[in-house]
């Protein structure tokens, strides 16, 4: 039977979130910017360690808030699916404080509103645009000190324009959310180019 592992992208509007969906699954990538209004699933399948996986990717519009109940998430057509992932990436724009804070408050709601065990689902923080490194308004080591120490969260810089450790923060997400689902499974991981479509990737 294959398992199905849902992931919930979320992030400020204009971060890159659909940019670094979109090189993951189809090696693609655009210089237009067109605002992600409606929630939309991608599902591409990968193996790790010799186990197959569909992928539940969920593409989310900009959030005021995270669900804080069932009710509030199927009001909401956008966040449906979110409150039960089975993980997380919260993606902010390296060159934008805004997006950060944004990313913060979110993560601060999923602890806070999560039903179980909130502690043990998988959160990685994402730097997007990191080709621009030199107009970030916070070092690189400062932050991920402050996800990783203080959230508790994993934390990686991309370039989603450039395709630039966008297949390792899937590897790193899913190789937490694996170990966490099954915890006599800690082989490592080996990642083999990205998903394109109709194609399965051994991870």
């Amino acid at each position: 039977m294959v398992e199905t592992l849902s992931i919930a992208v979320i992030g400020a509007p204009g971060v890159g979130k659909t940019s670094i969906i979109r090189q993951f699954i189809y090696n693609d990538f655009s210089e237009a910017y067109t605002p992600t209004r409606s929630r939309y699933v991608h599902r591409p399948s990968v193996i790790l360690n010799g186990n197959m996986y569909e992928l539940k990717v969920l593409d989310v519009p900009p959030i005021t808030s995270f669900p804080a109940s069932a009710s509030q998430e199927w009001l909401d057509l956008r966040c449906r699916g979110v409150r039960n992932a089975n993980a997380y990436i919260l993606v902010y724009d390296i060159c934008c404080v805004e997006s950060f804070e944004y990313v913060k408050m979110i993560r601060q709601q999923i602890v806070e509103n999560r039903e179980g065990s909130s502690s043990e689902v998988p959160i990685l923080v994402v730097g997007n645009k990191r080709d621009l490194q030199r107009q970030r308004f916070m070092p690189r080591r400062a932050v991920s000190v402050l996800v990783k120490k203080t959230w508790k969260c994993g934390y990686v810089e991309c370039s989603a324009k450039f395709n630039w450790h966008v297949v390792l923060l899937f590897k790193e997400l899913l190789g937490i959310a694996v170990a966490r689902g099954m915890r006599q499974n800690h082989t490592s991981i080996r990642l083999q180019g990205a998903l394109q479509r109709n194609r399965c990737t051994v991870m």
